[in-house]
C-alpha cells in the first residue's frame, strides 16, 4: 500500500481541471458552509444532545477527506501525453476493434481508471481489454482474455 502512495496517477488534461474545480467548491462553498452549520448548531447550546452539531461535524470529516483525497489526485497528477499521429495503441488513444468472431464493432477511448467512464466509452488501462491493446499497432489481431478468451482486429488507432 505505501509504494502506491508515490505512483503518479494518469489524467487526461480535462479529467484534471474537473477536479481542480471540484475541489476549489470544496474549499470555497462546501468547508465555508459547513463551518458556519457548525456555529449555528453550538449557539444553541449543550452540544452533547446537539443533533445539528453531531451531523454537521460529521459533514466536516467527509469534507475535509474529500479535500486531502482530491489534493493527493492533483499532487500525483501526470497527464497523459498521446503519440499524435502514432498507429500504436497507448493511454489515451481511440480504437476501434473488430470482433474476430461476431464481426462486431466497437470504439472507445482507453483512460486511467480515475479518468474511466463505461458509458461514455472510455475503459480503464487496467481492464483486460486494454491490456491486451496497449502497446499493438492498428491492424493487428490480439487475444483478450477474459473469462473466455476472444480475439479481435484493430481497425483504427486514433491519437490526438
Amino acid at each position: 500500500m505505501k509504494k502506491m502512495m508515490n505512483d503518479e496517477i494518469l489524467l487526461t488534461e480535462q479529467k484534471l481541471e474537473e477536479i481542480k474545480k471540484e475541489l476549489e467548491h470544496l474549499l470555497n462553498v462546501e468547508r465555508v458552509n459547513v463551518i458556519q452549520e457548525i456555529k449555528d448548531a453550538r449557539s444553541q447550546g449543550d452540544l452533547s444532545e446537539n443533533a445539528e452539531y453531531d451531523v454537521a461535524r460529521e459533514k466536516q470529516g467527509i469534507i475535509e477527506s474529500k479535500i486531502r483525497e482530491l489534493e493527493t489526485i492533483i499532487s500525483r497528477a501526470k497527464i497523459i501525453e498521446t503519440n499524435s499521429g502514432s498507429s500504436r495503441v497507448s493511454i489515451g488513444s481511440k480504437v476501434t476493434l473488430e470482433n474476430i468472431e461476431s464481426h462486431e464493432k466497437q470504439t472507445f477511448q482507453i483512460v486511467s481508471s480515475i479518468d474511466a467512464d463505461p458509458f461514455a466509452n472510455k475503459i480503464s488501462n487496467f481492464s483486460p481489454i486494454a491490456q491486451a491493446l496497449l502497446g499493438q499497432d492498428q491492424g493487428d489481431e490480439v487475444e483478450v482474455d477474459v473469462n473466455e478468451k476472444y480475439s479481435v482486429k484493430i481497425l483504427e488507432v486514433i491519437n490526438e
